[in-house]
């Protein structure tokens, strides 16, 4: 059976980036008369109730369906997958256009209600309050903050992150910076191959990374009425745990000895807080703070700085992810995606492959 390996990666943000390299390597592909299988992340103008097509994927867990898609189609004999997304949120869409189209349980139960009722029924099921949940969250978004900042080293400025006025309450747990900022132009590119077609493109072996396991579980349905089960997470804790058996990686351990990255999904503090709690890096809420001093979660700032184009900000993670282990140090990366409140979840767990 062939192992699926992401061998380039690439992405495009309000006009910052490029996707040459990725585009380079299919022009070769198609030189050599392999014509790679398409897999695409559908964008916002997607009628988000309509069935999805064969080889189309949505949500925020999407990028992680198309990532587990590509690993059994190139196992299968496939001989090269590209994944691609593409959204224009910010110069695509008129504003009412594009609040309308997020208005994805009706205009009746919007976004901010919907995560504000997740997360009190997170935070009950955990025993703590409302100010406990809102200090948890400023601390998770000075962690973002840590890795935003160290993400574009000697491009960041103060001027990048969020305004004062996104620091005031929405919903009594919700303020602006703790929710994603999705509008921005995204264009991401993957392309998966197996190691023979790797050989013939002559991709080095640090370029080479190995899709070891994609987790994924999914609820009957998403909303108000699936909100107490979303908010118990075991589906998530399904998807992290079958990652790790199917990868043979004790991602914690890896994680806490220095070894590994993660790109936790940051939508809105809950969902990291779930996951954190699920894989067992933390045991109690009440150790997260200490957790996040010491630890980032993100290696790109998170949905809520790095921003992400709606069922496009894991693939930016993948990408990402596949860039920053290139060029580091760490053999193991993971990247979660959650999708709609929380009712779709997968766990990717990617690493270097060694020459």
């Amino acid at each position: 059976m062939s192992t699926a390996l992401i061998i380039a990666a690439a992405k495009v943000e309000d006009g910052q980036g490029q996707l040459n390299d990725v585009l380079h390597l299919e022009g070769n592909l198609a030189r050599l008369g392999i014509k790679p299988v398409q897999l695409v992340i559908e964008p916002l103008s997607a009628d988000w109730h309509a069935p999805e097509r064969e080889r189309h994927f949505r949500s925020g867990c999407a990028p992680l369906e198309a990532l587990a898609e590509a690993k059994r189609l190139i196992e299968a004999g496939a001989q090269a997958v590209v994944i691609s997304g593409e959204d224009h949120l910010k110069t695509g869409y008129e504003r009412d256009e594009r609040l309308s189209k997020m208005s994805v349980y009706g205009p009746d139960y919007p976004l901010t209600q919907a995560y504000t009722e997740l997360a009190h029924a997170f935070s009950e099921r955990h025993e703590i309050d409302g100010e406990q949940f809102k200090a948890l969250a400023e601390a998770l978004f000075e962690n973002h903050k840590v890795s935003f900042r160290n993400a574009l080293a000697e491009n960041f400025s103060e001027d990048l992150l969020p305004a004062p006025r996104w620091h005031q309450p929405i919903t009594e747990l919700f303020r602006g910076v703790d929710c994603a900022n999705p509008l921005v132009d995204f264009s991401g590119r993957l392309l998966i191959t197996n190691n023979k077609v790797a050989d013939l493109l002559t991709i080095e072996s640090n370029k080479r990374l190995a899709i070891k396991a994609v987790g994924l579980s999914r609820l009957a349905g998403d909303g108000r009425e699936y909100l107490q089960e979303i908010a118990g997470y075991e589906h998530l804790k399904q998807a992290y745990k079958q990652a790790c058996q199917e990868s043979g990686i004790d991602f914690a351990v890896r994680f806490r000895e220095g070894q590994a990255l993660m790109e936790a999904y940051t939508c809105y503090p809950v969902v990291p807080m779930a996951f954190l709690i699920i894989s067992g890096l933390v045991d109690v809420l009440d150790e997260l703070p200490d957790f996040l001093a010491q630890h980032s979660i993100t290696i790109t700032g998170g949905m809520n700085l790095a921003r992400g184009a709606w069922n496009n900000p894991a693939l930016n993670g993948l990408i990402t992810m596949y860039q920053r282990m290139c060029e580091g140090c760490e053999s193991v990366g993971l990247v979660h995606g959650n999708g709609g409140l929380g009712y779709r979840q997968g766990v990717a767990i990617l690493e270097e492959v060694y020459s």
